[in-house]
């Protein structure tokens, strides 16, 4: 198992992340994917995949850290990006995206326009990109319809958009990957999402800290429990979880090119 988006670096995991990560290795999961927030994090985070190549990064500015971000500097930001993508270590571009409820301090214009130099990005150094999407899927449609995707691939991380929604994503070549609410008693939405998605298409995360899976809900998520959520995503679906399990690890390591090495046996 790859759990293709989990927060290691945040502060919630000082304590004990060494912990953490054995309890990971010790679930069965063969590789993480830490996706940076912002600028301060690029270059401590390169350094992860240097003492363990089961540990990638993925490097971008999350949307809810643009309000905490001087908007001047968004260019500064983005030419820096693009320097330390060239130089190489990172297995995606991202988090970045849109986020309905940062607009107050990050109006839409300003969310779409480094979102913008994301994809260019993504597009130059041939690297997927750490989609994060939040109650602004008409404004992310409307780019998606006049931006040139990159080639290497778009993961639309915790897919929560529903079926339809899904649809679109699907025609425009998008991967998908779910994490803790697929096994949440009230989960409607992304299991029907999950559904039309085509099985070449589909990967798990644990998005930790957040989005703890049943019966860890409301708790601190770490990546141990993934194998929690490829249980409820395999029990949407129908298949055998170890199924599933080995789908998602090998379309994980499609998408981020091999960047994760094979288990040893």
């Amino acid at each position: 198992m790859i759990d293709t988006h989990c927060h290691l670096d945040a502060a919630r995991f000082d304590a004990d992340r060494a912990d953490v990560v054995r309890r990971a290795w010790a679930a069965g999961l063969e590789g993480l994917l830490i996706p940076a927030v912002g600028p301060s994090t690029w270059e401590p985070l390169l350094e992860l995949p240097r003492k363990d190549a089961r540990i990638q990064v993925g490097l971008g500015i999350h949307p809810q850290l643009l309000p905490d971000l001087p908007a001047e500097e968004d260019g500064a930001h983005l030419e820096r990006l693009d320097a330390l993508l060239g130089q190489g270590g990172a297995a995606a571009v991202g988090e970045c995206g849109l986020d309905g409820p940062s607009q107050a301090g990050a109006p839409l214009e300003r969310q779409l326009a480094v979102l913008r130099g994301h994809l260019a990005l993504a597009r130059k150094h041939h690297l997927p990109v750490l989609m994060h999407c939040h109650r602004l899927h008409p404004a992310l449609i409307d780019l998606f319809k006049s931006e040139p995707l990159p080639e290497a691939g778009i993961l639309m991380h915790s897919y929560s958009g529903g079926a339809e929604l899904a649809r679109f994503y699907i025609q425009k070549g998008c991967h998908f990957s779910f994490a803790g609410p697929v096994t949440w008693a009230e989960a409607r939405k992304p299991l029907d999402a999950l559904r039309v998605i085509p099985p070449e298409r589909l990967m798990a995360e644990t998005d930790a800290p957040d989005q703890a899976p049943t019966p860890h809900r409301g708790a601190r998520s770490e990546p141990a429990y993934l194998p929690r959520i490829i249980e409820g995503m395999a029990q949407a679906l129908g298949v055998p979880a170890d199924v599933l399990a080995q789908r998602t690890t090998e379309n994980a390591r499609r998408l981020f090119r091999e960047a994760f090495p094979p288990a040893s046996r």
